[in-house]
C-alpha cells in the first residue's frame, strides 16, 4: 500500500496549479500639466453656549488641621450654592487640592513658620451663560474667594466645523480657478486635499480673586461671538 499511495500523493502535489501571488497595481495618472498648491480657510461665527469657571476657597490657619477643616466647611457651602443654582454634579469637577506652609522671612533670620494655607478649586461648567453672573455672586456670598475665567466655548461645534469645512473647500476651488484664468489655463483635476486646522476654544482668563460686597452690582457675563475656523491644503493640476 505504501508503494502505491506515496506516488499518488506526489503526483497530486505536482499537478496542483500554482497559487497566484501577484497583485494588480493601481495605476496613478501622472501629472502632465502644472501643479498648483494652495491653502484656504473657511470660518463661521457662533455665540458661545457654555462658560467654564474655576472657583474655590483658600483658607489660612495656625495649624494644618484647622486650615483643612475651615476649607472643607466653606467648600460645602460653595457646592450647596452650585446645586441650588441647578448645576448638575457632572458639571462640577475638583481641579486641585493643596496644603502649603506659610513662612515669614526676615532679614538675616531663618524662615519662621506662621501657619498653613489650604486651597480647594472646582471647575464648573455653566450651560446657561445668562445665569453665570448670578451664580458667581452667590458663590462669593457663600465663601468662594478664588474665581478665574470665564472660558467661553461651544458645547457641540461639529455642525459649525462642517460648515467651515465646506466654505474652506469652496474657497480653495475658487482660488484655483482664479489662478488658472490668470495663467490662461484651466483646472483639470483635484490631486489632494488635507485639513490643517480646526476649532480651538480661547484660553481662560488668568486667575483673579473676587471680593464682592452683598448688595453690589450683579456680575454679568457677555458671551459675544466666537469664530470657528478650518484650514485646508489643496493641490490641483492645471493645463
Amino acid at each position: 500500500m505504501k508503494t502505491t499511495i506515496l506516488p499518488l500523493i506526489a503526483a497530486a502535489a505536482i499537478s496542483l496549479p500554482a497559487v497566484a501571488t501577484a497583485q494588480t497595481a493601481v495605476q496613478v495618472q501622472p501629472i502632465t500639466g502644472t501643479r498648483l498648491d494652495i491653502s484656504a480657510t473657511g470660518d463661521v461665527s457662533r455665540v458661545p453656549d457654555v462658560a467654564i469657571i474655576s472657583t474655590g476657597v483658600v483658607t489660612k490657619a495656625a495649624t494644618a488641621t484647622a486650615a483643612i477643616q475651615q476649607n472643607a466647611q466653606r467648600m460645602e457651602r460653595v457646592r450647596a450654592a452650585l446645586r441650588r443654582a441647578g448645576i448638575q454634579d457632572k458639571d462640577i469637577q475638583t481641579s486641585s487640592l493643596s496644603l502649603n506652609p506659610d513662612y515669614a522671612y526676615e532679614q538675616n533670620q531663618p524662615p519662621r513658620l506662621t501657619g498653613y494655607q489650604a486651597s480647594n478649586q472646582l471647575s464648573v461648567r455653566f450651560r446657561d451663560i445668562g445665569e453665570t453672573g448670578k451664580v458667581l455672586d452667590a458663590l462669593v456670598s457663600e465663601g468662594a474667594n478664588q474665581i478665574s475665567g470665564p472660558n467661553l466655548t461651544i458645547d457641540k461645534p461639529e455642525a459649525a466645523l462642517d460648515e467651515a469645512r465646506v466654505k474652506a473647500i469652496a474657497a480653495g476651488r475658487a482660488r484655483a480657478e482664479l489662478y488658472a484664468r490668470a495663467l490662461g489655463m484651466r483646472v483639470v483635476r483635484l490631486l489632494s486635499v488635507s485639513e490643517s486646522g480646526g476649532y480651538a476654544p480661547p484660553p481662560p482668563m488668568p486667575m483673579a480673586v473676587m471680593a464682592m460686597e452683598r448688595g453690589g452690582a450683579d456680575t454679568k457675563i457677555d458671551p459675544g461671538e466666537q469664530k470657528i475656523q478650518v484650514s485646508v491644503s489643496m493641490s490641483f493640476e492645471l493645463q
